[in-house]
């Protein structure tokens, strides 16, 4: 009996190995089209798909279709509804760049376009769309004061522009210059920012920047960390960002920082799940997941395979109503994994 014993602990280890191989085989699988026949009927123009938001609260799931605006789904995608009849001209491409307020309450949503409209604003859930100026068309990026009803402080990077970077004290109806050179950006009040320096050959090891004065000027914070494209994610207090090899996270409005983890080839996020600690990160290898703030993270969930591999137009979205998984590339259907089943 007891000569058995390692023969039987091997059986044992070899069966929960494939058992849990087989697990993970399933989940990559599983991935499913939610929006082959809203593409085919709504036709929408070039960019296809372009953005997907999801509202925490309800798992209601928003999606941007190029040149024809926004649709809503309540139902985990089986049905679509078109928000405005006066569609947003134009797509979404910088995953992020469809965002329902993160720091207050309310369900306003602002949108950065390219070729099409300029930053848009909709305190109605999409139903009706203020445009900030026509300065403001054309950005691969958005970056608002939410604290402030009336969103005066905004900066956004200008598409194709050798990274331009635009300010606003008035809520978008003029615009100002502050210079190339630039990556993405975090706003928290009146005064107080962050922003990222772009990497080129005469800035080849940039850092982090933070204003106190409206972008007047700015200083350095968090040297050492190259902050990639992706676009930092706030969420109750603390700011995340990806960077070169890491995740690294500010709780005092930028002025210190450090790192959460290692984090290999980060590309978007973190999404947020459940509560503050549950996050989900893309990387070049597919969706990581960790449920202890970034400490430990999953092994990555592989991309569903029509996709075609995971660029810089990737977005991810997770709806934790419901514990649905997202993921799109500009271009692509929705894919959906519904990870408590159907």
């Amino acid at each position: 009996m007891f000569a058995l014993q390692p023969t039987l602990i091997r059986l044992v280890a070899a069966v929960l190995c494939g058992s849990l191989l087989s697990s993970a085989f399933a989940a990559d699988g599983d991935w499913e089209v939610v929006t082959a026949e809203l593409l085919k009927t709504e036709k929408p123009g070039y960019g296809g798909l372009c953005g997907v938001l999801v509202d925490p609260a309800t798992g209601t799931v928003y999606l941007n279709l190029s040149d024809k605006g926004l649709y809503a789904s309540s139902d985990r995608c089986k049905t679509f509804k078109r928000l405005s009849d006066k569609g947003l001209k134009g797509r979404t491409e910088t995953p992020g760049c469809l965002m329902m307020d993160p720091v207050g309450q309310s369900k306003k949503i602002v949108t950065a376009l390219v070729y099409g409209a300029p930053i848009s604003v909709s305190t109605d859930q999409g139903a009706t769309w203020k445009m900030m100026d026509g300065k403001s068309g054309h950005v691969d990026w958005f970056a608002v004061d939410w604290t402030d009803p009336d969103n005066k402080f905004v900066m956004a990077l200008k598409h194709e522009a050798a990274d331009l970077l635009l300010v606003s004290h008035d809520g978008g109806k003029t615009f100002g210059e502050l210079g190339k050179g630039y990556g993405p950006a975090w706003i928290f009040d009146n005064q107080t920012a962050v922003v990222s320096q772009a990497k080129n050959k005469d800035n080849p090891k940039p850092g982090i920047l933070r204003t106190t004065d409206g972008a007047k000027t700015f200083k350095p914070v968090a040297e050492g960390f190259i902050a990639g494209k992706a676009l930092p994610k706030y969420r109750d207090g603390v700011l995340y960002w990806l960077v070169d090899g890491a995740l690294i996270s500010t709780a005092d409005k930028g002025v210190t920082w450090k790192k959460v983890s290692d984090l290999k080839d980060g590309r978007y996020g973190p999404i947020f799940g459940k509560d503050a600690k549950h996050l989900f990160v893309l990387t070049g290898a597919g969706i990581v997941e960790s449920t202890d703030g970034g400490s430990n993270w999953s092994k990555p969930i592989a991309p569903p395979k029509d996709l075609k591999g995971v660029s810089a137009l990737t977005w991810i979205e997770y709806d934790p109503k419901h514990d649905d998984l997202y993921v799109m590339k500009m271009t692509s259907e929705l894919f959906k994994l519904a990870r408590a089943g159907k």
